[in-house]
């Protein structure tokens, strides 16, 4: 009898990357073998300082072991439980610790597995939250322009990053329409925090009400610092514009926060920072620490108590087999715990001002043409190469990652958002591995 042939692991045709130039990926592979605390460790054996988080989600750094020691002891207790007319109590107690953690009343969880499926999820609460509250007729959205809110049919519509909306054309949902986004170089290139100038760009909700009537919109989504664009930081009093005027109409306001949720501006979340509460929030990356997918959507009081009305039975016709699944949740409960024992919000908070020098210390080398940054976040913005949009970027991408540090970059911005347990000597490295890369691209 033969035996099947092992499997090539140098062989990488069989997996279709994500969000990856594949061909150019697999003529010169970046493969990444190990991970601990600030660092992972690539294939050649180096130790490559992680500027990203990950991907934004690995907020108290890699391989904590009070998280995966929760995920190991619930794996050998129980591996799954459905959702559906059943549960277990993890998902009730990390429910709960999470509502204990959230602004205002934000008390009601709703748990997916990605930050897309958090989206989505949000997006359909709101149209049948507004059917149960009698206004069956509020089913438009509205996003923003270059905001990003994952990769579902929902989410996608919402998003207005044309290059994640090109392939699909026509299938995009209906009934929604795009606020402008909030980045203006001519007014705000190099300031430190909240830009002065653009809270008026709210006001274009407004016009938007007008144009579509007020009573057909059920919501408006927008991340509070849009990440996956490249870091652009909201102008100071422009949430609470969009909150006023959500407020004036009836109107639902949805944070996406899946990137600056869980300490990222040195907070649990954009909305503490802002002092803004939305009505909907979606959660994910940081929520789990990354070490087991999962999403949420927190609502207010008063939404999910519309839907607890009338004759027993199901009253949202949605969810997913994963939901809450017992994995998530024993890591969820383990990070959150981590967080606040090791203080890790207030330390992002006490590392910003530093953080905010070190990035605008960047003033003046090749190719820049903006810093921006909040919390333990920052965008660097590149002049593009005529012709060739995003090559530049790409390039000091690659080369940073020859030289120990990963970034990440969209189109010629590169977007920094390192774990919330960076040193500052790990802050200098970074910055001073970025100039060197820049200098070599020049």
């Amino acid at each position: 009898m033969s035996q099947t042939a092992r499997p090539d692991p140098n062989n990488l045709e069989a997996l279709w990357m994500p969000f990856t130039a594949n061909r150019q990926f697999k003529r010169a592979p970046r493969m990444l073998v190990g991970a601990k605390d600030m660092h992972y460790t690539a294939a050649d054996g180096r130790q490559i300082l992680d500027g990203t988080a990950g991907l934004w989600c690995v907020n108290a750094g890699h391989c904590r072991e009070p998280i995966t020691a929760a995920i190991r002891e619930q794996a050998g207790r129980m591996d799954f439980a459905p959702g559906f007319q059943m549960g277990h109590p993890l998902a009730f107690e990390f429910a709960s610790r999470l509502a204990a953690l959230l602004p205002g009343d934000l008390d009601h969880v709703f748990f997916a597995n990605s930050g897309s499926e958090a989206v989505d999820t949000a997006l359909k609460i709101a149209l049948a939250y507004h059917r149960a509250a009698g206004q069956p007729q509020r089913q438009r959205l509205i996003g923003r322009a270059r905001g990003y809110h994952g990769v579902g049919f929902g989410g996608m519509s919402v998003g207005g990053i044309a290059g994640n909306r090109k392939q699909y054309g026509a299938a995009l949902l209906g009934l929604v329409d795009h606020l402008p986004h909030t980045h203006d170089l001519a007014h705000n290139a190099y300031t430190k925090g909240q830009p002065e100038w653009g809270a008026h760009l709210a006001d274009e909700l407004d016009a938007l009400v007008q144009l579509h009537d007020p009573s057909t919109i059920a919501a408006v989504i927008v991340e509070p610092l849009a990440g996956s664009t490249g870091v652009l930081v909201p102008p100071k009093g422009y949430l609470e514009r969009l909150r006023a005027i959500c407020d004036r109409h009836g109107i639902l306001l949805i944070f996406d926060e899946v990137i600056t949720g869980f300490g990222r501006l040195g907070r649990a979340f954009a909305a503490d920072y802002f002092g803004v509460v939305p009505d909907i929030m979606t959660m994910a990356k940081g929520i789990t620490n990354a070490t087991v997918p999962m999403g949420a959507v927190a609502v207010r009081k008063a939404i999910y108590e519309a839907f607890m009305t009338g004759p027993d039975g199901i009253e949202l016709a949605h969810g997913y087999t994963y939901s809450g699944h017992p994995l998530a949740a024993a890591a969820g409960l383990a990070t959150v715990a981590l967080y606040q024992s090791e203080g890790l919000f207030e330390r992002a908070a006490s590392l910003a001002a530093y953080w905010q020098e070190a990035i605008h210390s960047l003033k003046g080398a090749p190719h820049i043409v903006d810093l921006r940054n909040l919390g333990l976040v920052a965008g660097i913005e590149l002049t593009p190469r005529p012709e060739r949009p995003g090559t530049r970027a790409y390039d000091v991408f690659v080369d940073c990652f020859e030289h120990g540090l990963l970034i990440r970059v969209t189109a010629d911005i590169i977007a920094l958002s390192p774990p919330l347990i960076v040193q500052k000597a790990q802050i200098d490295q970074m910055v001073e591995t970025i100039g060197q890369a820049l200098r070599r691209a020049a």
